[in-house]
């Protein structure tokens, strides 16, 4: 083997690895830093108000960071409290009309089970006392099978469930510590932010603080357009559900559109969360033109979101629609729901890092060529 292939092979493998350990230690010490990641985040989400009233209003740095910090924790709160006004008093309407619903449809199974499976269940019973005992203690064996199973199923499930309970439950105080050191450490950070700018520049070198302004630059406008994607897509949701409903004359519209808005964000149903479980008691009551209207409604629905999400995503993040649709759809395969935000940050990731040439850097170092200075 030549030197020079020698060589190469060697610069290879400490790329290789530097990324590696890289990536392990980012991991590891994010699971303990978490807190001040999100005060990091919400410190740059914050820092274009801080300097607005440091500059404009001649705010001292201090109470320009706890003004912006209150207004940002005034608003989550006013938004969260407005919902769930609306949530309360619809589900005081619900709380009446739900048990006239569940009785209605109690009574249609009622009826069902007299009609179709108590005859259906004879005629079952007959032509099983028909057959010879071998065949009916193997059917009688298949049965205590399948209830074993179902049995088994149902006892894990409920194991599995009352053993996350308590995981769940210690949840609350540790969402509240998290949520308590992160607004101390935004405070913190947001108001000595060009002190440690300016700190952590000194031990960087020039071309990776070039590279990193323009990844970090590129990775922060897309991840605000990600967060303004789908803002707007469930806003579009709501609004079309909205309609359909007011159309439709359905009681508390307001209340049911914010609620399928909400559920809009979740993973495999979505708004059918909402729609599938009411279309199907509709049916079961007879209230066809309802089931139907529904039934167009959540089409609809589905339809706009599959057509809107790549063309949405890829506008306000600036990649191709077809490269969107492609991260949304591997990431989704490869980690589920998170994958939808996953996929797409890894792509701007990529795309900003190419644009920064450290692709370029990475691999004439790999293949000994000098850099170029500029």
């Amino acid at each position: 083997m030549k030197r020079e292939t020698f060589d190469k092979i060697i610069r290879f493998l400490f790329v290789v690895g530097i990324i590696t350990i890289s990536l392990i230690l980012l991991y590891y010490i994010s699971k303990v830093t978490y807190p001040f990641i999100i005060a990091i985040v919400i410190a740059m989400m914050i820092n274009p108000a801080v300097h607005f009233l440091e500059k404009r209003w001649k705010f001292p740095r201090v109470l320009a960071v706890l003004t912006s910090l209150f207004l940002l924790i005034a608003i989550f709160t006013g938004l969260i409290t407005l919902l769930i006004a609306e949530i309360v008093s619809g589900a005081t309407y619900f709380s009446t009309v739900v048990p006239e619903h569940v009785k209605t449809l109690i009574n249609y199974f009622e009826d069902f089970f007299a009609g179709q499976i108590i005859p259906f269940y004879n005629n079952i019973a007959s032509m099983f006392k028909g057959l010879d005992s071998g065949q009916q203690e193997t059917i009688m064996d298949s049965i205590k099978n399948t209830g074993n199973k179902i049995t088994e199923s149902a006892t894990v499930f409920l194991q599995n469930f009352f053993l996350k309970l308590p995981a769940l439950v210690s949840w609350i105080p540790n969402a509240a510590t998290v949520l308590v050191f992160s607004l101390l450490a935004t405070f913190f950070i947001s108001k000595d932010w060009e002190k440690l700018t300016n700190w952590s520049s000194r031990f960087i070198p020039e071309k990776a603080k070039s590279s990193g302004k323009t990844v970090f630059t590129d990775l922060k406008k897309a991840l605000a357009g990600f967060v303004k994607a789908q803002l707007t897509l469930i806003s579009i949701t709501l609004v079309i559900v909205l309609i359909g409903l007011l159309i439709l004359r359905v009681d508390y519209a307001i209340t049911i559109a914010l609620i399928t808005g909400i559920v809009d964000l979740l993973p495999y149903l979505g708004t059918g969360t909402v729609f599938i479980p009411w279309i199907i008691y509709e049916i079961f009551t007879g209230n066809y033109g309802l089931a139907l209207g529904l039934g167009i409604l959540y089409t609809v629905v589905v339809v706009q979101r599959q057509v809107m999400e790549p063309k949405i995503l890829s506008s306000n993040i600036g990649m191709n629609p077809l490269a969107t649709l492609v991260a949304l759809f591997v990431g989704f395969k490869l980690i589920g729901f998170l994958g939808l935000i996953l996929g797409p940050v890894t792509l701007v990731l990529i795309t900003t890092l190419h644009k920064a040439n450290v692709f370029k850097d990475i691999w004439n170092y790999i293949i000994g060529t000098p850099p170029i200075i500029k």
